[in-house]
């Protein structure tokens, strides 16, 4: 059952402990695992991913079968449902509208004497997408990763995404033994794709997919191997692996975020719908065993409606143990006397996704300053921002809101300064650069200057 706290001092330790609960010691031992998955992809290229790929993900893979084919791709088309066909292409048009307006825009400034200053904006030229996989599918988590890509106009788009394994595919136990010898019945395929996921990367502009998950794909990603391109920006959640490795080959490539646990925090008023508010905790406690799911309110009658509201929705869920230990571990009621004090908790716990379930979600907004995204009253559920509504579902968590920003345009884009003087502009700041250049005992910055000034005459050294 949800926790309902009363005490401040209690929430503000609770919610500290639910932001940091990534922060373990068994992350070192994870990272030395990655570390070294990363360096075997570096020295050894497909022979490294295709083994951990069957080591980790019980999965028997050639390079032949690392790219997803045409005929696949086409398949994929055939396997989905018209209405999922539908709701996927109108994903798709919502989220590139909205991407479209976040385009940055090239610049130039033309001032006295013929300086001119500017920024340029161009893309880069291959990006990486994580997607999930294994037994779940997200075709929403792939067009919010490929769309901003394909908006930013990167020329090569490259997808990766863990195959189901045969394990997966038919409820039955499959020996590592029985993977190397290959003996397999024919009609088992050992690196399906849900098909969804084909068609929403088709949707969005991917131009390349690879079945290989896990930190393998992270590093194949980076450093590239005799399959899989190199790229320049790497983006897309996964698990710990995943996310430590993207950690460690930030630098080699560009990353979107170090991605923890989902979460939400709803703040709510007396005015709330206490079913609305246990469905949206529901809805986030369903993810994962880790995810958070924290309601700040004003009214302890609300309080107590949506603590016996979760557990009734909870009795046929489908995900009910999943669910149930992201609840009692991650789960959290808090009662305040006042919005201010329910904005200032949130502002601390700088949530990845906050909903406003309030009489007035417009003037509470003016309280909010850390959040991934802000859900605007109670017809605003977060399904509507996963899903549909264009802004990116992919957020930074674990605190990080009050610091970035979510995955954009800009997440695949750079941008170079134009600097142009004129030899008349040069002269007038000539003298500046000088000081500042012997202030710092750089000489041969101010000769670069110095001698591209005009010779004096002999004799007219006082003019």
């Amino acid at each position: 059952m949800l926790r309902i706290i009363t005490q401040r001092i209690e929430a503000e330790s609770e919610l500290r402990r639910i932001r940091d609960r990534t922060s373990t010691d068994q992350i070192v031992h994870k990272e030395a695992t990655v570390r070294e998955v990363l360096q075997a992809v570096k020295r050894q290229g497909d022979r490294a991913v295709l083994h951990y790929t069957q080591e980790f993900d019980l999965t028997y893979l050639t390079s032949e079968q690392l790219r997803v084919s045409g005929a696949e791709l086409d398949a994929a088309y055939q396997q989905v449902s018209k209405e999922l066909l539908e709701a996927i292409q109108l994903a798709r048009a919502q989220i590139e509208a909205f991407h479209r307006q976040r385009v940055p825009k090239s610049w130039v400034q033309f001032k006295d004497d013929e300086v001119v200053l500017g920024k340029r904006y161009t893309p880069v030229d291959r990006a990486g997408i994580y997607i999930p996989g294994g037994r779940a599918a997200y075709p929403s988590t792939v067009l919010m990763n490929a769309i901003p890509a394909k908006v930013a106009g990167v020329p090569r788009i490259a997808m990766v995404t863990p195959p189901a394994s045969p394990s997966q595919l038919t409820g039955l136990e499959v020996t590592k033994s029985e993977l190397k010898s290959a003996q397999m019945a024919p009609s088992i395929s050992p690196a399906a794709i849900n098909p969804a996921v084909l068609v929403a990367a088709q949707e969005a502009g991917v131009h390349e997919i690879y079945r290989v998950g896990g930190a393998q794909a992270i590093a194949a990603l980076a450093y590239g191997t005799e399959t899989i391109p190199k790229v320049d920006v790497i983006t897309g959640p996964g698990n710990i692996y995943v996310t430590l490795a993207k950690k460690l080959v930030y630098g080699t490539v560009g990353i979107d975020s170090l991605a923890g646990p989902s979460e939400v925090l709803v703040i709510a008023d007396r005015t709330a719908n206490p079913v609305y508010v246990a469905a949206d905790l529901l809805a986030q406690a369903e993810h994962d065993p880790m995810a958070a799911a924290i309601l700040v309110t004003t009214d302890e009658l609300l309080a107590q409606k949506v603590q016996a509201e979760v557990e009734w929705q909870l009795r046929e869920h489908p995900r009910r143990l999943l669910t149930e230990k992201a609840l009692a571990h991650y789960g959290l009621i808090v009662v305040v006397e006042s919005l201010a004090v329910a904005a200032e908790l949130s502002n601390e716990f700088a949530p990845e996704h906050l909903e406003l379930e309030v009489d007035d979600p417009w003037a509470m907004l003016e309280l909010i300053r850390h959040a991934g995204a802000i859900f605007m009253g109670s017809s605003t559920p977060e399904a509507v921002g996963d899903y549909l509504a264009g802004p990116n579902h992919t957020l930074p968590t674990s605190g990080a809101a009050r610091y970035a920003s979510a995955l954009g345009v800009e997440t695949f884009m750079k941008h170079s300064s134009i600097i142009s003087y004129s030899p008349t502009a040069l002269q007038k700041v000539a003298n500046a650069i000088d000081v500042l250049a012997n202030a710092e005992g750089l000489p041969s910055h101010a000769d670069s200057v110095r001698l591209r000034m005009p010779k004096r005459e002999p004799g007219n050294e006082g003019l």
